[in-house]
């Protein structure tokens, strides 16, 4: 369903980010990211001089490659467009990512290897999501392969990798109750409180009583 018609305006910023998943030769995946700012008025930059409607004052690209764990294996960072000539020197910094696992914490980790001026907001802002990207890719293709429906858990060893990590994979869902039924909680007896960067946070019957 589209948005409701709005208030008459000007269009004045676009900012398009682009991400896809590949699988590779040697059995790894790349989740890759390009991310582009444009207005849509000239201006001037004090180092590129002027920027005309539709050029990009960021354009920036990143990949990361992981394997069938969600363990990062490499990446790579590159700036193509900036408003500073130092922006793309900290394009290397990122590889300081690898052998992190994106899972639960991901966020905490990224931000603590490349957030605040340890690294580009732009870039770091494609690392987020990019783990929901990764999930995309490789956990319907497994399911596929096994020719599972691509919400199918029953097949997963251990704990969901997404549970609780939205409202359909609530722990109290019928989502949860239908696919993983073995960590499925009545609602009256969810004790999910409250959400800390994206990961839910659940206190047990012991320790809320």
């Amino acid at each position: 369903m589209p948005l409701p018609t709005p208030v008459k305006r000007q269009h004045i910023h676009t900012r398009h980010i682009n991400f896809a998943g590949f699988e590779r030769e040697d059995g790894l995946f790349d989740i890759e990211a390009h991310l582009t700012d444009t207005k849509t008025y000239a201006f001037s930059n004090n180092w590129r001089g002027d920027i005309e409607p539709g050029d990009p004052i960021h354009e920036m690209w990143l990949r990361v490659t992981i394997n069938d764990k969600f363990v990062v294996q490499n990446v790579e960072a590159a700036t193509d467009n900036s408003p500073f000539a130092i922006c793309p020197d900290i394009a290397p910094i990122y590889k300081e990512l690898t052998g992190l696992t994106m899972g639960p914490g991901w966020r905490k980790a990224v931000r603590q290897k490349v957030g605040g001026v340890q690294g580009c907001t732009h870039l770091t802002e494609l690392l987020f999501p990019m783990a929901t990207v990764a999930i995309q890719t490789i956990k319907p293709l497994q399911n596929h392969r096994r020719r599972l429906a691509d919400s199918d858990s029953r097949q997963h060893v251990g704990r969901p990798f997404v549970l609780n990590t939205c409202h359909a994979w609530a722990e109290h869902s019928p989502v949860v109750k239908e696919n993983a039924p073995d960590f499925y909680v009545p609602k009256e007896k969810s004790r999910i409180i409250a959400s800390n960067g994206g990961e839910s946070i659940r206190v047990t019957e012991e320790a809320a009583e």
